[in-house]
């Protein structure tokens, strides 16, 4: 009786433990969330409008000359965007299994544990940079152009709400030309293949970041979601061991009073 007393005050102590570090990653998952989301939108709008300035010039037929729209057979390559720690619910598992999907491709890792999963040097989600979006956006365009790939893609996670993350898989590289028709109003100097060629580069780093920023977001708010269920469940376990325990005190003690009360008969 003794052994299952101290066996479960130890279990208690133990999911307390716990409870106190779900809590603490919870409260550090919503203090990120707000700044997360403000980034993730600004990112957003600047994605957006650089989408309207490419689909203007990809429908351009002079456009269809230009080396980004080269639709061809050959490698791909893959930039997948996960978090830097764990705890986060589904969140990188999901993102690692589509990966997995695509079968054979070169991939290029944003974040912690995407970086561990694929052998590559640590880059952190959180602290991706506008700068490290362009500075990778001028290596694979330089690389699409020479024909060392013939598609490049991101995996990231997009954000639905609060309470729904999805992996997804989006395609940058070869561009496709706009269904929009019409004149745009705008006059491009030189001319419009200049202008998309000189774009390009921008407008990939302006995916690259967006992807980065709202993977990060997603990331926050799953773990805050993913800490808040550990809690309830660890406060759920918590309440019925204590329940076990008191039992168990009772019972000790019952055992004890009886003994007493026999050794003082004899």
């Amino acid at each position: 009786m003794g052994a299952d007393i101290k066996s479960l005050r130890n279990r208690i102590k133990s999911v307390k433990s716990t409870l106190h570090l779900t809590k603490a990653m919870g409260l550090v998952a919503s203090s990120k969330i707000r700044r997360a989301q403000e980034a993730r939108l600004k990112s957003e709008e600047y994605k957006n409008a650089l989408d309207s300035i490419v689909d203007v010039l990809s429908a351009s037929q002079e456009c269809e000359k230009s080396p980004y729209m080269n639709t061809r057979e050959g490698k791909t390559k893959l930039i997948v965007i996960a978090g830097d720690r764990g705890l986060a619910g589904g969140y990188n598992v999901n993102v690692f299994r589509l990966v997995k999907e695509l079968g054979n491709v070169e991939i290029h890792p944003i974040g912690k544990k995407a970086c561990e999963r694929y052998g590559k040097i640590i880059v952190s989600s959180e602290s991706f940079s506008y700068d490290d979006a362009y500075n990778l956006a001028k290596e694979l365009c330089e690389d699409f152009k020479n024909e060392k790939y013939a598609k490049i893609g991101i995996v990231s996670t997009e954000y639905i709400s609060m309470i729904s993350q999805e992996p997804t898989l989006n395609w940058i590289l070869p561009l496709t030309k706009s269904e929009k028709t019409g004149d745009s109003g705008a006059i491009f100097e030189p001319n419009e293949i200049t202008i998309l060629n000189e774009a390009v580069p921008i407008y990939v780093a302006g995916i690259i970041y967006e992807a980065t920023r709202e993977s990060f977001a997603c990331e926050v708010v799953a773990r805050r979601s993913a800490m808040d269920s550990a809690g309830k469940n660890a406060t759920t376990m918590i309440d019925e061991l204590q329940l076990k325990y008191n039992r168990a005190r009772q019972g000790a003690i019952t055992q004890e009073i009886t003994e007493i009360v026999a050794g003082a008969g004899e």
